[in-house]
């Protein structure tokens, strides 16, 4: 089978890449060439952005799979759809399971929840993106398929509720000196974590399944946690006993921190469990092994294994200590009013 992933090397591709060539797919990536290569796979290096040079690096080729892992915008697919139109077999979107409606009315959730998020401008572009995608299968038999992954991280990542994305291991080096951790809400919110070696077996199994053009399907691990659970695990992993985890609402940290309303309020607020009954349909022996103590615990030793590796965010940490000062300055002011007020009910 051959395979054109477009992207190929992110943190959700990298493990698709690596699963393709394990299978013995003819695999090529279309990238700019930016970041590590995966052996056995071969590289087109461009800009798919560039019309031009992307269809002369692609020649005349045909595909039986294209995987775009990096469109985000209608204009984007666009320009996919006219650069492989009549030369793809199946062509699969990654998309986001994100899109599903907020706030969540139904669990748990299934492709057919409405996709509507008014918090998180992403989602929304994604939204707009399945809509093209399936307008052009409609209306000109573009060979279409769907894919929402949920919350999936690989060996680099630090999946928690509030982390820097750009330096992960700030949260670990946080419990590590006894910092406190800003857990928005309660912490009993429910979530699927993903591991993208598991993301990787659903998706390569729908390659070439002739039944999958035009559906959506979402691919996530069937273990949910509470993000407390999630935390705890982390803290197991980087062996840290007691940790101190400040639990602030969601409400009060978009209010102070507005960037992080379509992050929480349009994601990770919510309880997020969806139903992986017809990705299994499509690809009878899914499973996902990777339970997320496992997976934690392997990120935590690859960040161990080099100080190199161990970046600090000042700035993600500033604002977690600022949060957490406002958070019990408040608390602290509203025990006093309540206490003089006599409306203290200890005891």
């Amino acid at each position: 089978m051959k395979i054109l992933f477009i992207g190929g090397t992110g943190k959700i591709s990298t493990a698709c890449s690596q699963l393709a060539v394990a299978r013995g797919f003819d695999l090529a990536l279309l990238n700019r060439g930016r970041r590590h290569t995966i052996d056995g796979a071969r590289e087109i290096v461009v800009d798919v952005a560039d019309t031009d040079a992307a269809r002369a690096a692609l020649g005349d080729e045909h595909w039986d799979v294209v995987v775009d892992f990096i469109s985000f915008t209608p204009d984007d697919l666009r320009q996919r759809v006219e650069l492989f139109r009549g030369r793809v077999g199946q062509f699969y979107f990654i998309s986001s399971a994100s899109c599903y409606q907020k706030p969540v009315r139904h669990w748990p959730g299934t492709e057919s929840t409405p996709l509507d998020n008014p918090f998180w401008a992403y989602s929304r572009d994604k939204i707009a993106c399945e809509e093209y995608l399936l307008a052009a299968m409609r209306e000109e038999g573009f060979p279409a398929v769907i894919i929402r992954p949920s919350f999936t991280y690989d060996h680099t990542m630090v999946p928690l509720s509030l982390n820097s994305w750009h330096a992960p291991y700030t949260l670990i080096d946080r419990m590590r000196r006894g910092a406190p951790i800003v857990v928005p809400g309660d912490g009993t919110s429910l979530w699927q974590l993903t591991h993208n070696s598991d993301f990787a077996k659903g998706l390569l199994g729908l390659f070439g399944h002739p039944g999958a053009i035009g559906h959506a399907l979402h691919i996530t691990t069937d273990e949910v946690l509470s993000w407390n659970m999630a935390y705890r695990a982390l803290a197991d992993a980087a062996g840290v006993g007691e940790i101190d985890l400040v639990h602030i609402a969601s409400d009060f940290i978009v209010e102070c921190l507005p960037e992080h309303e379509g992050g929480l309020h349009g994601d990770k607020t919510e309880s997020v469990i969806l139903d992986n009954a017809k990705v299994k349909q499509f690809v009878p022996d899914y499973v996902a092994t990777t339970r997320f103590a496992d997976g934690i615990r392997r990120t935590v030793e690859w960040y161990d294994a080099d100080p190199d590796r161990q970046t600090i965010d000042d700035a993600f940490n500033d604002e977690c200590d600022r949060l957490v000062a406002a958070y019990r300055d408040g608390l602290a002011r509203a025990k006093a009013a309540f206490k003089v007020n006599g409306a203290n009910n200890e005891g």
